[in-house]
């Protein structure tokens, strides 16, 4: 494996510790910011939408520039976004120190997806992107619990603070071990969008937005879930979060492994099946006996980390299937779809913590993977061969 995929993935990593992290700092970020929970929650939608939207913008805008250059600045960029974040002094500061770090986030990952294809072999494509995603994997499994425990050691700014070590960090080692002059094709935003209108693209795409959605229906609330649905001590949010990203880091393997011996469009479907079954049974957790709640939902937790992340590999190995010419084209697609399910999904759950209770987000979530198997059918009726769009690199 080429070395240099692994500083990728740093960076990588460090976006998903702030993704991830955030969802056991709301409550804090509501109490120190004077909004509610609601509101709060109105800043990953936030991120989220100006990721989604921003990323293919951007990556059309530099798409010739040099790669290492860009990497560099945006990992410097999402650092300061997050130093911002730390310092921010209100509700509307910390707001816009967000949408840096998406704007940020969104340039980075396209452009280090494209850039692991560029410098691997035809034959380890799938792979060097595997490594870079793997970054966000790690963050979940470990920097979301870390995030976490440094919240709850000195503040939720201390968080951020982190963060921002992390992207200083992968800017130094992408600028020391990228080579200049790796540049991309010459794509206008037109010619990215269009890839959305490839045979079978639409329904996958529509695939992982719902199935996301419903996922972060309850993932960006899990804080409150875990102290209000189940009634475990605030002290335990860390050890949940740890114990939902172990399950996702056997989960991301599995899910690979599964997509190679049974079949991409097998486990993606499987997965999501697994995914609306578990987010019932963490509104029905809340109704197990005293004695057993904490240890089941322990259980549940890792349980819904394996099953839900074996998605993410599994439907990028789809995604290639349909349109293997096309690869940073679907991916950074289906990267924008992931996140306008994140938003989604936070704004359902808003909407439910202010009508209903944290017991109700888990059912309600479940039925966006219910319906998200349409986008799997919808893929399959509408798949054709098509020729490639443009050239990978």
């Amino acid at each position: 494996m080429d070395i240099r995929l692994l500083w990728l993935a740093v960076g990588t990593f460090a976006i998903g510790v702030e993704s991830f992290a955030i969802s056991s700092l709301l409550p804090d970020i509501a109490a120190s910011t004077g909004v509610t929970l609601t509101q709060a929650g109105y800043l990953v939608i936030a991120f989220a939408l100006a990721n989604a939207f921003g990323s293919p913008i951007l990556a059309a805008l530099t798409g010739t520039a040099d790669r290492r250059r860009i990497l560099t600045i945006t990992a410097l960029l999402f650092a300061a976004g997050a130093v911002w974040a730390g310092f921010s002094q209100g509700y509307a500061d910390l707001m816009a120190a967000r949408i840096l770090m998406a704007f940020s986030a969104g340039l980075y990952t396209a452009t280090a997806q494209a850039t692991g294809v560029a410098i691997s072999s035809v034959d380890h494509r799938a792979r060097a992107i595997s490594v870079i995603v793997g970054g966000t994997t790690m963050a979940v499994a470990f920097g979301a619990p870390l995030g976490a425990l440094v919240a709850g050691l000195v503040s939720w700014r201390g968080s951020y603070f982190m963060v921002a070590g992390f992207g200083v960090i992968a800017a130094a080692s992408i600028w020391i071990m990228l080579p200049s002059g790796l540049r991309g094709s010459s794509l206008t935003l037109r010619q990215r969008i269009a890839a959305v209108a490839l045979p079978g693209v639409p329904g996958a795409l529509l695939t992982t937005l719902l199935n996301l959605a419903g996922a972060f229906t309850v993932i960006i609330y899990l804080a409150v879930v875990t102290t209000g649905s189940i009634g475990l001590p605030r002290e335990l949010v860390p050890a949940v979060l740890l114990a939902f990203g172990i399950g996702a880091a056997f989960g991301n393997a599995a899910g690979g492994q599964l997509a190679d011996r049974i079949g991409a469009r097998s486990t993606v479907i499987g997965a999501i099946v697994l995914n609306g079954i578990m987010l019932v049974a963490i509104s029905l957790a809340a109704h197990l006996p005293a004695g057993l709640m904490a240890p089941g939902f322990f259980a549940l937790i890792v349980l819904w980390g394996a099953t839900g992340w074996a998605f993410p590999p599994a439907q990028s190995s789809y995604l290639l299937s349909l349109s293997p010419g096309n690869a940073p084209l679907v991916l950074s697609l289906n990267a924008s779809a992931l996140y306008l399910g994140i938003a989604g999904g936070s704004l359902i759950a808003g909407l439910v913590l202010q009508y209903g209770t944290p017991s109700d987000l888990g059912w309600v979530g479940a039925l966006f993977p219910a319906l998200s198997l349409l986008g799997i059918g919808l893929s399959a009726v509408l798949r054709q061969p098509e020729p490639s769009m443009a050239r990978m690199g």
